[in-house]
C-alpha cells in the first residue's frame, strides 16, 4: 500500500479508470451481441450503428486502441451482413 499522498491518489484514479474501462468494454460486447442476434435487418442495422458509436467513443476516451476498434467494426459488420444475406 502506498504511503505517499500522491501515490494513494494515483491508486484511486487508476481504480476509477479501470472501472470505467470495464464498463465501456462490457457495453460494446453487449451491443455486438444485440447486433448479431437481431430479429430482422432493420434491427441489426440499428444495433450496428450503436456498436460503431460505442467503439468510436471508447477510442476517444482511450479505452481501446484505434486498430483494435477497426478490427471489431470490421468483424461485426462482416458477421451482420453475411447473416442478412
Amino acid at each position: 500500500m502506498p504511503r505517499i499522498k500522491s501515490a494513494k491518489k494515483r491508486v484511486e484514479v487508476a481504480e476509477r479508470n479501470r472501472q470505467r474501462n470495464i464498463a465501456a468494454k462490457s457495453a460494446i460486447r453487449t451491443a455486438i451481441k444485440k447486433a448479431l442476434t437481431g430479429a430482422d435487418d432493420s434491427a441489426r442495422t440499428d444495433a450496428l450503428q450503436t456498436v460503431y458509436s460505442l467503439i468510436d467513443k471508447a477510442v476517444l476516451k482511450g479505452v481501446m486502441h484505434k486498430n483494435t476498434a477497426a478490427r471489431y467494426k470490421s468483424r461485426v459488420t462482416k458477421a451482420v451482413t453475411t447473416k442478412s444475406a
